[in-house]
């Protein structure tokens, strides 16, 4: 028997003055049937959610919902006031079933001094309130608040803050709760990732793919989607198109109906020339009436529209000067506020401790982390805007670095689009018109302020003004903010051939994957590293948590470990070559062990990936174990170089 539907969009209509939005959009929705919406920044999709909520109106079409539906609608920015606690404003989304308790509580006081005869009334109506409070989980309520409050990241100390105290994106969050805490028939979803780090992330998805109720979502976050949804509608020139399939899927499909439909097309446009070649040919010859026949069916024929392609990003960077092998090393470092930025009592904050660290030229690190510990912070301080609190760190030879800020520092509010690009570089307005329609800023958009700017409109104009830096060192806090999925997926190619070093944040699990070759997490407060994108990360983790478990049960297991020291001469060990000489040796010492690691580390993300039968991470993973290697063969060449040298040097062994 086919699920119900529990919602009907018919004929759907929307405009905004004399711009058409969108119309004719038609479709349903079944019960416990989890929907994406998808489409590029201005198509209408919050729109359209909101005429769904019944939070605005179209201009046509109907919108049937199923008797006694419960709907909750979450907008992408939830704007409220509230002089309640965290958790007491969660709590209220259980205001019915409240009620209900509060009159059960009435009621036992009433039956303490009731006679008789009300006494029977009031124990109808309590065992009515009872099960009603039971079967809406009256029971359980404090324990599902508490879970989902953690969950989205709320500590048992911001429980009890004030809800107006909170910042926007808290707000947000306290209003994702509710939503979740509401357990309605159909949830409504708006952009509802924003301000979740990957733990909460990945804490939703959970707590969605196992959810019983409908949900309706619009979100650019394609990891998400292909976790909690199965089935895609797509919304794009004004038309919605539906595919039974969930985002990566849908892609494929789209794809093939895209081809299928350019094929007809050219097909008609074949068959329509070579009719009017004829009727051109033959309308005052002996075929003369033959020719008015397909006149006629050629006026009659119903024209197919050919397959409109959205206007893409065309991001390409420019050609930059090479960087020596080593762009950055750090040495051990604090990173944080110093005492009078941070509780101004003399005490300073420290959020990152990080290890002895390098990035060579090529590599792409994902830097991960819980919100607030430190992220932006770390890459503030690598790019001059923050003092570090303790150890130093210094960029390689012919490094020059490109930094986007999150928040689009680098954008001045009072200028606009065009004066912003004029100011980076010297060129024509002409030009510079030009570069901007390459960032989809066309005619009068390039004189709008960037104050008036929308954060998609901001993100594109903060990447345009980058990409005129020509730098070999990318420096990204958060690059696919604001942006749709069609410019994330273009700004994944530009960076996939880009021939520098990149140093990025994201909460992006697929932009990570596509880009990541190595991961630096901040976990608790400590820098780690990680070999491999997301999914390798994820595998790692998962492993480190197994062998914890394994070894928790059966108590550690001593492995010895071979030092490159046990390969130096007898002779060389007391010795006490000069000063530099010693440092060139101990280099190629330190050089030999962290290449030694990374190839243990290589070879067990391997082992896992041909577990898994992931080819992709195999390929991936199997050229970084070969080119360690070589590194490694070259690392003991020099080594055993050196230490030739050194025993040169040193003269021959005192006898004994």
């Amino acid at each position: 028997m086919p699920p119900t539907s529990i919602l009907t969009v018919t004929d759907l209509a929307k405009t905004f003055g004399t711009e058409e939005i969108f119309s004719g959009v038609t479709f349903q929705v079944a019960e416990r049937e989890h929907v994406a919406l998808v489409g590029v920044n201005g198509a209408g999709k919050s729109t359209l959610l909101r005429i769904v909520a019944g939070a605005e109106h179209a201009n046509g079409g109907i919108v049937a919902r199923a008797s006694g539906l419960r709907v909750t609608y979450l907008p992408q920015e939830a704007r409220f006031n509230s002089d309640r606690t965290v958790r007491e404003e969660a709590r209220s989304a259980f205001e019915p079933v409240l009620l209900t308790g509060e009159r059960m509580r009435e009621i036992e006081v009433a039956m303490g001094t009731a006679a008789e005869g009300e006494l029977e009334t009031l124990l109808e109506e309590y065992d009515r309130l009872q099960s009603r409070f039971e079967a809406a989980g009256g029971y359980d309520i404090e324990h599902r608040t508490d879970e989902v409050l953690s969950g989205l990241g709320f500590s048992e100390e911001q429980w009890e803050e004030p809800v107006d105290r909170l910042s926007g994106g808290q707000k947000t969050r306290v209003a994702l709760v509710k939503a979740l805490l509401a357990d309605p028939d159909l949830l409504l979803l708006d952009e509802p990732t924003n301000h979740l780090d990957l733990e909460m992330l990945e804490w939703l998805e959970t707590f969605l793919r196992s959810w019983n109720g409908a949900c309706l979502i619009v979100s650019h976050d394609r990891y998400f989607l292909d976790r909690v949804t199965n089935r895609t509608l797509d919304l794009a020139f004004r038309r919605l198109e539906d595919y039974p399939a969930p985002y990566g899927r849908f892609l494929t499909l789209r794809e093939e109906r895209m081809a299928r439909r350019l094929q007809e097309y050219e097909e008609q446009q074949a068959f329509i020339a070579r009719t009017e070649e004829f009727i051109r040919k033959y309308k005052a010859g002996q075929r003369s009436k033959e020719a008015r026949g397909r006149q006629t069916r050629l006026e009659r024929l119903e024209r197919l529209e050919r397959p409109q392609e959205h206007d893409a990003l065309s991001l390409k960077m420019g050609s930059a000067v090479r960087s020596g092998r080593v762009v950055l090393h750090l040495s051990p470092l604090h990173v944080g506020y110093p005492p009078e930025a941070a509780d101004g009592h003399g005490q300073a904050e420290v959020l990152v401790r990080t290890p002895e660290l390098e990035i060579e030229r090529g590599d792409r690190v994902g830097l991960l982390g819980p919100n607030g510990s430190g992220k932006t912070t770390l890459l503030r301080t690598l790019t001059g805007q923050l003092q570090p609190l303790k150890g130093r760190f210094q960029f390689g030879t012919n490094v020059k670095v490109g930094y986007y800020a999150q928040a689009h520092d680098q954008l001045h509010r009072e200028g606009t689009s065009l004066s912003t690009i004029l100011g980076a570089q010297a060129m024509s307005e002409e030009a510079a018109r030009t570069y901007l329609g390459r960032f989809l800023f066309s005619e009068d958009d390039v004189f709008k302020p960037v104050s008036a700017l929308s954060g998609g409109e901001r993100s594109r104009l903060a990447l345009a003004l980058l990409l005129l830096q020509q730098a070999n060192l990318l420096v990204l806090d958060e690059p696919t903010n604001h942006l749709d999925i069609h410019a994330r997926e273009t700004l994944e190619e530009m960076l996939g051939d880009f021939d520098g070093t990149i140093l990025f944040v994201s909460h992006d699990r697929y932009f990570i994957d596509r880009i990541a070759t190595r991961i630096w997490a901040i976990e608790e407060g400590s820098l780690k590293t990680y070999l491999g994108n997301y999914t390798d990360y994820q595998r790692q983790l998962g492993r480190r948590e197994a062998k914890a478990a394994k070894e928790a049960e059966r108590g550690p297991e001593l492995v010895p470990v071979k030092s490159v020291k046990e390969m130096a001469p007898p002779s060389a060990a007391p010795r006490q070559p000069d000063g530099k000489a010693q440092k060139s040796l101990m280099q190629a010492e330190r050089d030999i062990a962290k290449l030694e690691g990374k190839l243990n580390e290589l070879s067990d993300a391997l082992a896992v990936a041909s577990i898994d039968a992931d080819v992709d991470a195999l390929a991936r993973l199997g050229t970084e174990y070969e080119r360690a290697q070589t590194e490694l063969e070259e690392a003991y060449a020099r080594w055993e170089t050196l230490s030739a040298q050194f025993e040169l040097a040193a003269g021959p062994a005192p006898s004994r």
